[in-house]
């Protein structure tokens, strides 16, 4: 019986998808086998022998140790997206809120309540709350996987003139765009060209900060921009002086920090871009579904830290996570072929220092081959999985 723990609530519908023959799921297991997380913060904690696989039910992982993982030979999964339509239309909110100053005329006209002609008030006040029509202005988009493409081709409908920016593109995102969409190599373009920016990327020590005081002087007077990725993608003391300036109009941010908060022509949202039923629902069973396919097939789809890598199996897997080292392969391939077991296919792939290989064998496998294998140099993980 394998033993999945969960962080987070998680949506049922996902947690269903493991077949409660094999798997057990609770919050509080002894030594897991796998653990789903949300939001809970990972770094402190100390995983047992058995975790083998952890999948985060959202797009982000800075909640987990992913480095250390690689080394202790545990998976991480994310589900990318899965949350993509929550955060879109979040995002079009956001354009919205970022110009028509919503958020303030709405309190405005909350506050009158009571008061004897409230009616004529409004009509009277209403002036001091307008602001500009997004249509024919110029979205910038930093960033254009499963979220920012959507935005791009959302914002194209709505009417107004996108530019993106993304060194990673790849072709299946780009042939989703819509052929209007401008796609610039330098990410100046962005800073120099729009009206509005939105950022959608991971957030990593080399991205910290992608939007500092330095980009914001590049900037049209006016700008006005949008943050639903990660708090840390911007700086918000270089954000509250350009809008103490007079540099940015209005800053919308889905992260809450003491810099931000109560800050005139900032809009401060509760961390909303994935809260809908749907998202939480999607993002769960994908979750569950990679989970699923790499405890019982060894296959790796969407991980952070391992290759991705699948193969369909006539015998038995033996799956190895190991360096990516030179004769590594060569010297799992040896102890396979010293033991008389027949390889009928073999995959492997790497990514930066970590690499995976599966082998497909026919016929029984000696206890003792996984012991060979694991004490070969550089091996960090060995599973065997019969079909």
């Amino acid at each position: 019986m394998y033993k999945i723990q969960t962080l987070n609530k998680i949506s049922t519908i996902g947690t269903d998808i493991f077949d409660k023959s094999k798997y057990s799921v609770s919050d509080n297991p002894e030594n897991p086998d796998a653990i789903m997380v949300r939001s809970a913060k990972m770094h402190d904690m100390t995983f047992g022998d058995k975790l083998v696989a952890i999948a985060r039910a959202g797009a982000g992982v800075n909640n987990i140790p992913v480095d250390r993982c690689a080394q202790e030979g545990i998976c991480v999964f994310n589900t990318p997206g899965a949350n993509s339509n929550a955060v879109k239309e979040l995002a079009i909110c956001a354009l919205l809120l970022a110009s028509r100053k919503i958020v303030e005329a709405a309190a405005w006209a909350a506050s009158l309540k009571g008061t004897p002609d409230a009616p004529k008030t409004v009509e009277g006040g209403k002036s001091k709350f307008a602001g500009p029509e997004i249509a024919g202005k110029t979205l910038g988009i930093i960033g254009l996987g499963a979220i920012g493409g959507k935005i791009a081709n959302a914002a194209e409908a709505l009417g107004m003139k996108v530019i993106g920016y993304d060194p990673f593109l790849s072709v299946a995102a780009a042939l989703h765009l819509e052929p209007s969409v401008k796609i610039v190599t330098d990410i100046n373009d962005i800073y120099k060209n729009s009206d509005y920016i939105t950022i959608h990327m991971p957030y990593t020590p080399q991205t910290k900060n992608t939007i500092d005081a330095e980009q914001i002087a590049m900037m049209k007077d006016g700008v006005r921009l949008i943050n639903l990725a990660r708090g840390e993608l911007i700086n918000s003391e270089a954000v509250v002086k350009a809008i103490a300036d007079g540099k940015v109009a209005k800053y919308v941010t889905d992260f809450a920090d003491d810099v931000v908060l109560g800050v005139d022509d900032v809009i401060v949202l509760p961390h909303l871009g994935a809260s809908t039923p749907e998202s939480e629902d999607n993002c769960a069973v994908m979750a569950a579904q990679e989970l699923v396919d790499y405890i019982e097939n060894g296959n790796i789809r969407n991980s952070v830290n391992l290759p991705n890598a699948s193969m369909e199996a006539q015998g038995t897997k033996i799956c190895v996570i190991h360096k990516n080292v030179p004769t590594t392969i060569a010297s799992i391939t040896t102890v396979v072929g010293n033991e008389g077991i027949n390889i009928e296919n073999m995959v492997n792939a790497s990514k930066k220092d970590f690499a995976y290989t599966m082998l497909d064998v026919i016929g029984d496998i000696p206890a003792s081959v996984e012991g060979k294998i694991n004490a070969i140099d550089g091996v960090i993980r060995v599973r065997i999985i019969n079909k």
